[in-house]
């Protein structure tokens, strides 16, 4: 018996979504079905399939899918071969009617479409690197912006990668769907991703000035923050201060206080025992550590989902830069300054997310003056486009930074 209560699906289609035979592709979503049921399909599978979705009928060449699919990351054919291979066998294409290859040159996309569908499906979004910005302790942030509108700043999660994190559906959609309506702007945080990975100070004050010298370096003079998680409290620290600069605090699956902050002595047994498993798992696909973050963090996520998560990890942050950032996190306690916000704050969370309890959302809520919570329906530490929640998610934050 499962202990998570998992959501049934039910899927909205985007706009953008492509039908042929039995089978539904939505880029927006980051899906693929057979009827109603997902396909399971590897981040880099299903970015080449939606390339070619895109050029229905149309020879598109190796080398075109390689620089669209893997940008600035050197790759061999070998690997978009595999990536065809698990295009064909998620769609149960042995035959090569729908993906043809034509030998020498690349790939034709001949599944026949329906009426109603639209052709043209939209690849992830470009990024485009502003500036590369450095702090007073000489820490290189790396800084990339997304879209047009209110600036939404977001200050890093645990871990990150400007450009590795379009690798994970879920993580994907959600960035896409902010980059439609506001200029995302995202920065890898110190350790990690393109920012400088051997840094010599980790605390939270070093969190709050890296993110000041983002805003400041983009010469930014009034912005939303987007706080996830630990880039919470750092968001709201930021407000305090410069109440004048920051216009709308949106707060998703955060908190004020870190495990070791909390007078629970469950939640430093948690806090230990993750430091355990982090030490001998992080990055590895097959560790005990890996199970459990995705059980605490992502319960209902598809199997190549959490694979995905995995290179992240590896990709993004060093172990031991990943147990720093961790023992930061669990020590912060930033509740004095709750009761002194006076930007306008929406508070997200699942219901039942086991990373960070619902009981940290619910005291943000009501030490924030006038903040508004929002409790989702899931298990998940951020909703999953494949849930019902994922519509109200949005629906949300679509009226609050519109409003």
């Amino acid at each position: 018996m499962s202990l998570f209560r998992t959501p049934r699906l039910r899927v909205a289609m985007s706009k953008s979504a492509v039908r042929f035979d039995v089978y539904t592709l939505d880029p927006h979503q980051c899906t693929l079905l057979r009827g109603t049921e997902p396909v399971g399909l590897r981040p880099r599978a299903f970015d080449v399939l939606c390339h070619l979705a895109r050029n229905p009928g149309r020879l598109v060449r190796k080398q075109d899918l390689i620089e669209a699919v893997w940008k600035n990351v050197a790759v061999t054919d070998d690997a978009l071969v595999q990536c065809i291979r698990d295009i064909r066998r998620a769609l149960r294409d042995g035959q090569r009617q729908w993906v043809k290859t034509v030998a020498g040159r690349g790939y034709v996309f001949d599944a026949p479409l329906s009426e109603n569908t639209q052709s043209a499906v939209e690849s992830r979004p470009a990024l485009e690197y502003r500036q590369q910005c450095r702090t007073p302790d000489g820490v290189r942030l790396a800084v990339a912006s997304t879209g047009s509108g209110l600036p939404v700043v977001r200050p890093p999660t645990w871990f990150n990668h400007l450009e590795l994190d379009w690798s994970v559906q879920f993580r994907a959609a959600f960035y896409r769907f902010l980059a439609e309506r506001a200029q995302l702007i995202r920065y890898d945080g110190r350790g990690s991703g393109l920012s400088d990975r051997y840094v010599p100070q980790f605390d939270f004050a070093a969190l709050e000035q890296d993110l000041e010298t983002v805003v400041d370096g983009l010469a930014l003079q009034r912005y939303a923050l987007l706080g996830i998680s630990q880039g919470g409290p750092v968001a709201i620290a930021h407000a305090v201060r410069h109440p004048q600069r920051v216009s709308k605090l949106l707060l998703i699956g955060a908190y004020s206080r870190g495990r070791n902050q909390r007078s629970s002595a469950r939640d430093e047994e948690i806090a230990n025992a993750q430091l355990t498993l982090m030490r001998h798992g992080w990055g590895d696909e097959h560790s005990a550590y890996l199970k459990t973050f995705c059980m605490h963090f992502f319960p209902s996520a598809p199997t190549d989902e959490l694979r995905a998560l995995a290179d992240l990890q590896r990709m993004s942050m060093s172990a031991d830069n990943a147990l720093r950032m961790r023992m930061l996190c669990d020590d912060i306690d930033i509740t004095a300054m709750l009761p002194t916000v006076s930007t306008p704050t929406l508070v997200v969370h699942s219901r039942y997310d086991n990373a960070v309890p619902l009981a940290e959302s619910e005291y943000l809520a009501a030490a924030i003056p006038n903040a508004k919570l929002l409790v989702l329906e899931s298990d998940n530490h951020l909703p999953l486009p494949q849930e019902p929640a994922w519509p109200v998610f949005t629906d949300a934050i679509e009226a609050f930074l519109r409003g």
